[in-house]
């Protein structure tokens, strides 16, 4: 399972400040940095990161090989995985090019994912999924695909996990 930061874990759109069971972080992740004003507020400060200590053992408990699929980057691995408590070393997909415009109007990380999961079975996990996206995962990898929007103002919840698992068990033994 290839997941995304911002979104499924960190809903960065929620209505309240610091939802329910959540921890609020301030965070420099690079990726974030590069397009602050150096000494600036917001530079000095960092960003807002809102993220579910118990996530972590939820995405563990799933039988999925987890993946990184965010432009925090390997940074997710020393920022992130240790306030929801996964893993320190879990791979990250290198991105070609970060936010690269896509011909067919893709989401940017769409044709990336697809190679890194080389034919494998995947299920998807971010905020920025989009119909196009399906159609073309569908179109053009011949192995099964969850791709699994979430609502940023959300993150992730029961229904998302119960989904996730859902798909996994209907796979068989094999684990995406």
């Amino acid at each position: 399972m290839v997941g995304k930061v911002d979104g499924p874990l960190n809903p960065y759109a929620a209505r309240l400040p610091v939802p329910r069971g959540y921890t609020s972080r301030r965070l420099h992740p690079a990726s974030w940095l590069s397009h602050q004003v150096p000494g600036s507020r917001s530079h000095r400060r960092g960003l807002r990161v809102r993220l579910h200590p118990g996530h972590g053992a939820r995405l563990l408990a799933l039988p999925y090989e987890l993946a990184w699929a965010t432009t925090w980057m390997h940074e997710a691995n020393s920022m992130i995985a240790p306030v929801v408590g996964l893993p320190a070393d879990l791979p990250v997909i290198e991105w070609p090019e970060l936010f690269a415009k896509d011909p067919d109007g893709l989401y940017w990380k769409t044709r990336p994912l697809l190679e890194w999961a080389a034919g494998r079975p995947f299920a998807w996990v971010d905020d920025m999924i989009t119909d196009l996206d399906r159609a073309h995962v569908a179109a053009h990898h011949d192995a099964p695909a969850l791709l699994l929007r979430i609502h940023p103002r959300r993150g992730l919840r029961e229904g998302d996990f119960a989904e996730l698992t859902r798909w996994a068990e209907a796979l068989g033994p094999r684990t995406p």
